[in-house]
């Protein structure tokens, strides 16, 4: 079997190895049952180690291409029998953009696209850690979280003129993460609280799981409308108010000066506390009026996390608070999961500790405000209005002003792009036709396809 190794590749010779084995194993027809070559004479065959060829028979086993009988050497194996995936539209239609198995574009979706990842720093990053921190493969982490962590945490925060100590800092898996442990510790069954409308749709599910009652604030260009919320005010006792200072999901607009501090003054007035949700924190452009700054942490619990911008997958979020706030969610943290991952920690620590988490954050900003901008040119005001125009992050809140939703909707289907309907993100659930849309994937050929329906329709009816 000779299978054309190539040792001056860049692909590692085990890798290849596989690889090549898999290959020849297709092309040559070979049935399940037929014995493969001796480790000794594969190897003698292809001028390779013994323990070169050993571990690529074992990574093959691993896969279940082949299988090993004790004394007899390796055979191909059996193919496994697919399991049928359930389909997850059909199951549950709240997280089908969830779904990596779809092939349609997430137009509606609330992260980045996998190509816009950096794959590379994030790899190293976790090289690093296995080779180096053999604690962080095999050992819980701390209730409060990585100390390493949280001290680069506090560093970032004081960029932003958020000033906390260490005890102020507890580690969360990422942001929705935090706001359970907010909500399991701060709030009982029957509780008032405010949120915003259109706002956060997992926070709303969150609540309505806790038993907690909500007050909707509508929100408007410039933050919570203000009026509306004294009125609420005027009648009610609410505890908290669960709010997006920044690139506010879905609207896309961020906190007026004005607006923040009277938000401030009303707290402290009716006596209730704000629950700041900076999870866009890394993408701001320019100033911008946060809660926690102008309240010193007095009112306000802060919480981000590195999960909008460097992975989904690598869960790490943080809360931020006093002190004796930060125990008991830590309590009620290693009740409930024992902790974050130390290896998660770590490796985000790492890339925060060798510059690579900044450079990547720049690199996100500069694409997203170039999205953002060719989006709101190519949203021609006749055919569609636009709640505010962001000045960064992720979202734009608009709708056609001709078509109907139903109509919309079958566009998108027909073009294979999957839509945010704007009921999501109202508490209570109701009829909507605003669409929350990502302009990280609206150059995307189907979302062009789907805007360019979109208009010729709307010319149609006028």
């Amino acid at each position: 079997m000779d299978l054309n190794i190539d040792r001056n590749a860049a692909e590692p010779l085990i890798r290849q190895l596989v690889t090549h084995v898999m290959g020849w194993i297709e092309s040559h027809g070979i049935r399940p049952g037929a014995r493969m070559p001796s480790i000794r004479q594969l190897a003698q065959e292809n001028g390779l180690s013994l323990s070169s060829v050993i571990k690529a028979y074992d990574q093959l086993v691993a896969v279940g291409v082949l299988e090993s009988r004790h004394g007899a050497g390796f055979f191909v194996a059996q193919p496994l029998s697919q399991p049928t995936v359930p389909d997850i539209e059909t199951d549950n239609t709240r997280w089908r953009l969830f779904d990596n198995q779809s092939t349609q574009l997430k137009l509606g979706c609330g992260w980045l696209p996998d190509a816009w990842r950096d794959d590379t720093d994030l790899g190293q990053a976790i090289r690093q850690v296995v080779r180096s921190d053999s604690q962080a493969l095999f050992n819980y982490s701390t209730a409060l979280g990585s100390p390493q962590l949280r001290l680069h945490i506090q560093k970032r925060l004081g960029l932003i003129d958020i000033h906390a100590d260490l005890r102020q800092i507890l580690t969360t898996q990422g942001a929705s993460h935090g706001l359970d442990l907010l909500v399991r510790t701060l709030l009982k069954p029957g509780d008032l609280v405010l949120v915003e409308s259109p706002g956060y749709y997992n926070l709303f599910n969150l609540l309505q799981l806790h038993g907690v009652k909500t007050l909707a604030v509508p929100r408007t260009a410039q933050g919570p409308d203000i009026a509306s919320l004294e009125r609420i005010l005027s009648q009610h006792k609410p505890t908290y108010f669960f709010i997006n200072s920044m690139y506010q999901n879905p609207t896309g607009t961020s906190l007026a000066p004005s607006v923040a501090y009277r938000l401030l003054q009303l707290a402290t007035l009716h006596d209730f506390r704000l629950i700041e949700d900076d999870i866009y924190a890394d993408f701001q452009n320019g100033p911008t009026s946060r809660l926690a700054t102008l309240d010193a942490l007095d009112r306000v619990i802060y919480l981000a996390s590195f999960s909008k911008t460097l992975s989904s997958s690598l869960r790490i979020g943080y809360v931020v608070a006093q002190p004796e706030i930060v125990n008991r969610l830590a309590e009620v943290k290693m009740i409930t999961g024992i902790g974050c991952s130390l290896l998660a920690e770590n490796v985000v620590a790492t890339l925060l500790a060798n510059g690579a988490y900044r450079k990547l954050i720049q690199r996100l900003r500069q694409r997203l405000n170039k999205q953002m901008a060719n989006t709101l040119r190519q949203l021609d005001p006749a055919h569609w209005e636009v709640f505010a125009e962001p000045t960064g992050g992720l979202f734009i809140w608009a709708r056609p002003r001709r078509l109907e939703a139903t109509r919309v909707q079958q566009i998108a289907r027909e073009l294979h792009v999957q839509l945010s309907q704007g009921s999501t993100f109202l508490p209570e659930g109701e009829a909507s036709d605003w669409l929350r849309l990502n302009v990280a994937y609206t150059q995307d050929i189907r979302a062009q396809r789907f805007f360019q329906r979109v208009e010729e329709e709307s010319v149609v009816l006028q």
